[in-house]
């Protein structure tokens, strides 16, 4: 019987584990790209089961509540079962659920996989980037989380264009696209010794609520509430303002990801060197400019730029609370990223309740609104607050 030399196997692991590592930090594109899918089909949505464009925006929603809300404790759960085994899991059950959207009947069987979809995905995000930050020397952590941040702005971009792509032919089209992603990320799977790495304590799910973590809980929110999460409205002015088709209006919102996918290194290399609180302070006060100006602008050129520009803010406050967190030798990493990404995408499945009857009233407000918090809340919350240690 014939072994295969050493020096093959042994360059044969290091090509898996390469693999690996590669589809670890492409696996934090899945929550963003899942949750954003509908942002620029609302109106094909709605002709499709009978409601209004307003109305489909609760398809965000869906998925976004149980989302947030399972990720208060995913990351401690997670942790507990074997991050490895419940990653695999939660990208088991997306694939189902995606498919599931693809064929429903009615909306509110649509809805029902939209819910199962953001709950399956609470558990893939947190460990990932306690995997992530468990590989990585603190002193490179910032631009690190900034390379898994632009793989977030991927999916915050590829979505809506790929959305709206789906859209002009069939929508459903969309989720079998989710559903194959999925799968290829549940084949690869963690690798094992990231996922040891994790497991070593019995994580307790009272260690994740201190007070930093929840300090930054609160940036997270209301900055991706005010940035990211107002995707669906800057598709709502593109269309009501200047009568954008579904494919313009996704290629439109994919300024926002492709600007902070090519900012996402850099700006990590900034948070190396100036922290990740300040990082989160700078991105929410300067990220609240071109918003106003996205609200007040007469041409679709000068929208896109706007909302670009969002993007790289959006990636400060990103990458900013992350590193806040996973910089820091607290216990519990994966329970505490999970709450603060909790509070982040909380903001996000709030956003198109809150600002939606803002934007009817006005469409200038809609925007003038969530600038002005923006602007006021990270310095806040975090101007005076300890990092911590």
């Amino acid at each position: 019987m014939n072994t295969p030399p050493t020096g093959t196997t042994t360059t044969t692991s290091a090509i898996r584990r390469k693999l690996a590592v590669a589809c670890l930090y492409a696996g934090g594109f899945l929550g963003p790209f899942g949750g954003g899918i509908t942002t620029s089909m609302l109106p094909e949505l709605g002709g499709t089961y009978g409601i209004g464009a307003g109305t489909a925006t609760s398809s965000l929603t869906a998925y976004l509540v149980p989302f947030a809300v399972l990720m208060l404790v995913s990351g401690t759960l997670g942790a507990r079962w074997g991050a490895r085994r419940s990653i695999r899991t939660a990208y088991l059950v997306y694939i189902v659920s995606s498919l599931f959207c693809a064929i429903a009947g009615t909306y509110v069987l649509f809805l029902g996989g939209r819910v199962i979809q953001g709950a399956a995905n609470a558990f893939t995000t947190p460990l990932l980037l306690t995997a992530v930050a468990a590989i990585t020397p603190r002193e490179r952590l910032g631009r690190t989380l900034g390379l898994f941040g632009s793989l977030q702005a991927a999916g915050q971009t590829s979505a809506p264009l790929l959305g709206g792509l789906a859209a002009e032919a069939h929508w459903q089209w969309a989720f079998v696209g989710v559903a194959v992603v999925a799968g290829f990320l549940a084949v690869v799977g963690l690798p094992a010794d990231m996922a040891q790495s994790q497991t070593e304590e019995r994580p307790r799910l009272r260690t994740a609520w201190r007070g930093d973590v929840l300090r930054a809980g609160i940036a997270a929110l209301v900055g991706w509430a005010c940035l990211g999460g107002l995707s669906f409205m800057v598709a709502l002015r593109a269309q009501d303002r200047f009568g954008l088709g579904a494919a313009e209006r996704g290629l439109a919102l994919t300024a926002f990801g492709v600007l902070g996918l090519l900012s996402a290194r850099l700006v990590g290399r900034v948070i190396d060197r100036i922290g990740g609180k300040t990082a989160v302070v700078i991105g929410s006060v300067a990220g609240a400019v071109p918003l106003v100006v996205a609200g007040l602008v007469p041409s679709v050129a000068a929208l896109i730029v706007a909302w670009a520009l969002c993007g790289i803010a959006a990636q400060f406050v990103l990458v900013g609370v992350n590193t806040v967190i996973l910089s820091g030798t607290g216990p519990n990493k994966s329970g505490a990223v999970s709450v603060v990404q909790a509070f982040r995408f909380t903001g996000a499945a709030g956003s198109p309740v809150a600002f939606t009857p803002v934007y009817h009233l006005s469409p200038v407000a809609g925007f003038l609104v969530p600038a002005a918090l923006l602007a006021v809340t990270a310095p806040l919350v975090l101007g005076r607050a300890r990092a911590p240690e």
